[in-house]
């Protein structure tokens, strides 16, 4: 994305943008786009060291631009301070919300755990709402200027997957919040909300799971991060090529990934709200 289409300062500026989990991968540089179209940027990442260097990074280019709010976003108190941080950060306001974060705890239905399913849902859908909840002031405004919040979810919500059924779960129940919000927030409002939903893009989930790639929750809980290679082999049993079954013929890279952030929450976006954008290569159509 450039900003040569009548957008000399970027498509965003003046705009202050929230991105969770943009310490690495598809939120990094969902950050790292947003600042150079001229948006400030709140990175928070449940790993500080990540979100500060990508922070560091974005000001390195252009001083001012970014601010980071490590912290974990199942952390019932979190959610508060970092839409404080933010919003002082903003002068006051905040125009976009990308709800990102996440990862998956893989494992057959008749072998998964409550914990497991719970960890996700948490994850994925409760930590979401209640961030979502605490920016009402910011969205619930009438000034003038856009607003706009993306839900990341993921073609397990809208197709199903096996081995993430619990991931699956909470990825669609993303797909109701992003309505639910469009219908409430729309009308008085203006606020669009959109859920962008990822296939195969190259980023630490979707590389095969080994003992060296996990996450350590705050209770100390390690995860493994990837795809089992049961499931590896369920989604490339009987292909004659590589990646075959996406017409693109390859997956998506990272920066692919949040261009079409950008690209949703941008002024050429501006009359689409509450719908669901598959990210594919043409996957699944």
């Amino acid at each position: 994305m450039s900003s040569c289409l009548n957008y000399p300062a970027g498509m965003l500026a003046g705009q202050t943008a929230i991105i969770t989990g943009s310490g690495q991968g598809i939120g990094a540089e969902t950050a790292r786009l947003f600042a150079n179209e001229g948006a400030k940027v709140v990175v928070c990442d449940l790993d500080a060291a990540k979100a500060d260097g990508v922070a560091q990074r974005i000001n390195e280019a252009s001083v001012g631009r970014a601010i980071s709010v490590p912290g974990d976003i199942t952390d019932r108190e979190y959610p508060s301070i970092l839409i404080a941080k933010a919003a002082e950060f903003g002068g006051g306001k905040i125009h976009i919300l990308v709800n990102n974060a996440g990862y998956t705890w893989d494992s057959a239905i008749h072998e998964m755990t409550d914990k497991q399913l719970e960890t996700m849902m948490t994850v994925h859908n409760a930590a979401p709402f209640r961030l979502i909840r605490e920016s009402a002031p910011y969205f619930m405004v009438n000034d003038g200027e856009s607003r706009s919040i993306v839900n990341v979810s993921s073609t397990s919500g809208v197709h199903g997957k096996v081995l993430q059924a619990n991931y699956a779960l909470a990825k669609s129940g993303l797909l109701g919040l992003t309505k639910s919000i469009a219908k409430e927030w729309g009308p008085e409002y203006g606020v669009r909300a959109n859920t962008v939903a990822f296939g195969y893009i190259e980023t630490r989930l979707s590389q095969l799971a080994d003992e060296t790639t996990f996450i350590t929750t705050v209770d100390g809980e390690k995860i493994l991060l990837g795809v089992q290679a049961k499931a590896l082999a369920d989604l490339t049993k009987g292909t004659t090529r590589p990646y075959e079954d996406i017409p693109l013929g390859r997956p998506g890279t990272a920066t692919e990934a949040a261009s079409s952030i950008l690209a949703v929450v941008s002024p050429l976006f501006g009359y689409v709200s509450g719908q669901t954008i598959e990210v594919t290569g043409g996957r699944q159509i």
